[in-house]
């Protein structure tokens, strides 16, 4: 049985789609005026083992991760770098999606942008003033909070006692003109400082507020009621607690059923910032030599509701234990000879058992990896004994593939050169053909610098990838 921690609840509950072989889910993707931080990708790698986990389980995903292009950061430096706001936002989002995919992040069904929805934001904002749940002053449109009876039940909120402008993001003469300081802006007039970034509409010639977005995009696409929202706990108050405000009044109905939030991430134990000097971007860890899967590793290794501390001398270990996956699957995938053992179905079976029942426990990663070592473990023992034949070797590799569908950290970097290093190994051979054995050595030299170790069998060139 599938359970997930519903933070609307504050308790485990039983996974039940709208659709039974079919998953809506939204997540809060990035706002892009720069590089992502290693803190947005503990979100991301989150969401990411969620997903490929519901895949896994069969479900048909339909995931929707939204882009913002639009707020007071892009408009602010596009401006500052002589850009148009389109043209320095595609720059960070080209930039965005090459980091996930250097991190086997898998990219949702659906990644609409902010400024490709503004008539839905409009509408949206029309229905609820038409509702009496927003109001306009001096061009500013807000939602009234106290119109809403429910709002704070996400975050378990005392609405008498709010921090106005809890995210920061309203202008600071907006505090005077509200009915209510804890109202927020569904959406803000032009003005001088936003340059050429505005939209004429029926509501005034302005910009979306920043919550008004996810509700109008999120809805747009997976229906006025879906799954699963995921983002980090920063997110839970005050954005996702405006977007149910938002939503429900709007559409009168129960806007998402399972709330999934990730705990945040430590630096070396404190909060990350520049000024600490424990500021990362995945291109910095990248130059100090990190290998990705490393990085996504320690990501994933953590529950997604506890706080992850992330440093380097863990990273630094992380090769190792991929190391063991990897010679692992090297070992299995040359094996030529051995007895067929019935005993490894049974292996099979309790492995498989015990990784499905740790995951379906709200993503209990720490036991599904158990589950998979205690595997490899036994398996590592019958082959040194000589008692695993082929077959059995055949079907212990289909299922570490289909541990690694969830993980997405064993074979994706052997993937990412196989055909480079195929190439040269070819050309090795003919050079060894032609006698050329100097350029035939340059070859494996030049191989084993970048990691990648040759092996002549009586089967043929093999090689591994060496962390």
């Amino acid at each position: 049985m599938l359970r997930f921690h519903n933070t609307l609840t504050r308790k485990k509950e039983e996974f039940k789609p709208l659709i039974s072989n079919e998953v809506k889910m939204y997540s809060c993707g990035p706002t892009v005026y720069n590089y992502a931080h290693i803190g947005n990708f503990r979100s991301f790698i989150f969401v990411d083992l969620l997903r490929r986990y519901l895949k896994y389980k069969g479900f048909k995903l339909n995931h929707v991760m939204n882009i913002t292009d639009v707020d007071d950061k892009t408009i602010r430096d596009s401006l500052k770098d002589g850009k148009s706001l389109q043209e320095f936002t595609q720059h960070y989002t080209a930039e965005f999606l090459s980091d996930l995919k250097t991190l086997n992040v898998e990219i949702p069904e659906v990644m609409p942008k902010a400024t490709d929805h503004i008539p839905e934001m409009v509408e949206l904002i029309k229905t609820l003033k038409e509702k009496g749940n927003a109001y306009e002053r001096n061009g500013t449109t807000y939602f009234s909070i106290s119109s809403f009876k429910d709002y704070g039940k996400l975050a378990n909120l005392d609405t008498e006692n709010l921090k106005k402008n809890a995210d920061g993001r309203l202008n600071s003469s907006d505090e005077y003109e509200k009915d209510d300081a804890r109202d927020f802006a569904l959406w803000k007039p032009w003005e001088e400082s936003d340059g050429d970034v505005f939209w004429e509409t029926d509501i005034g010639k302005g910009r979306p507020g920043w919550h008004i977005e996810c509700s109008a995009m999120s809805t747009k696409y997976l229906g006025e009621t879906f799954d699963i929202h995921t983002g980090g706990v920063d997110l839970v108050f005050p954005h996702h607690t405006n977007e149910i405000a938002q939503s429900e009044c709007a559409h009168c109905k129960t806007f998402v059923n399972y709330w999934l939030h990730n705990e945040h991430l430590f630096v070396n134990g404190e909060k990350m910032s520049k000024s600490a000097g424990n500021f990362f971007t995945l291109r910095d860890l990248l130059e100090k030599g990190y290998s990705p899967m490393a990085i996504r590793y320690q990501f994933i290794a953590s529950h997604y509701r506890q706080q992850l501390n992330f440093t380097e001398d863990a990273l630094k270990q992380i090769p190792q234990t991929l190391q063991r996956f990897y010679d692992f699957i090297d070992k299995l995938e040359s094996l030529s000879a051995g007895e067929e053992n019935s005993n490894v179905s049974d292996l099979i079976t309790v492995a498989k058992k015990g990784f499905e029942e740790s995951m379906d426990d709200d993503l209990n990663i720490s036991g599904a990896l158990a589950a998979i070592f205690d595997f490899m473990r036994e398996i590592n023992k019958l082959m040194s004994e000589n008692k695993i034949g082929k077959s059995n070797a055949k079907d212990v590799l289909h299922l570490m593939n289909e541990f690694n569908q969830v993980l997405g950290v064993f074979d994706h970097e052997k993937g990412e050169i196989a055909e480079e290093v195929e190439a040269l190994i070819e050309q090795r051979q003919e050079a060894r053909k032609n006698k050329d054995f100097a350029a035939a050595d340059k070859i494996r030299d030049d191989l084993k610098e970048k990691g990648i170790i040759l092996e002549d069998t009586k089967d043929g060139v093999k090689w591994k990838k060496i962390n």
